[in-house]
């Protein structure tokens, strides 16, 4: 058996095709919000230039969506980050972060943004880590509340910002 730790995982850009698979990954991810099959579709083409999927073999483990904020064309908004339990623990979810804001379609790109809940430590870790790596500032604010912004329904979005930075193909 393959240690996952070791493993070498193939990341692309996705297409229209890898909805479904996406759908069904972001599913097995609590606590992700789940989106439409429609979204994901969405999120593999519109979408694909500043979002990676992530294989191994032909069995999708990982995929993260991601756009540039559109008034703002230096920031790359990371939408969602998913991890198949079978590829946790590998640093995966980091690799494909360093793999999108490489593309070319990131050349501009220095800083970066998500919202995250208070108690999703899996996702602090991550972005506090992706940044140590890059050496850049994290700061974090209240961008969507929970009463304000959710009804109630849903716990308040953290943004989390990193940057600036400059990463090119060698980083």
């Amino acid at each position: 058996m393959t240690n996952i730790k070791e493993q070498a995982f193939a990341l692309r850009r996705p297409v229209s095709e890898d909805g479904a698979a996406v759908f069904q990954l972001i599913q097995q991810c609590p606590p992700l919000d789940p989106n439409s099959l429609y979204c994901n579709l969405l999120q593999c083409s519109h979408f694909a230039a500043t979002s990676v999927a992530a294989f191994d073999t032909d069995q999708l483990v990982g995929f993260i969506s991601g756009y540039i904020i559109p008034d703002r064309p230096n920031t790359l908004f990371i939408w969602q980050v998913a991890v198949g339990e079978t590829a946790r623990g590998s640093g995966l979810a980091t690799k494909m972060l360093r793999h999108i804001v490489q593309r070319p379609a990131c050349q501009a790109v220095t800083h970066m943004e998500t919202t995250i809940t208070q108690d999703n430590q899996a996702s602090w870790a991550l972005f506090e880590r992706f940044a140590a790596k890059i050496e850049a500032e994290v700061t974090s604010s209240v961008m969507f509340d929970r009463d304000a912004h959710f009804a109630g329904e849903h716990d308040s979005e953290h943004r989390v910002k990193i940057g600036p930075f400059h990463l090119n193909s060698e980083a």
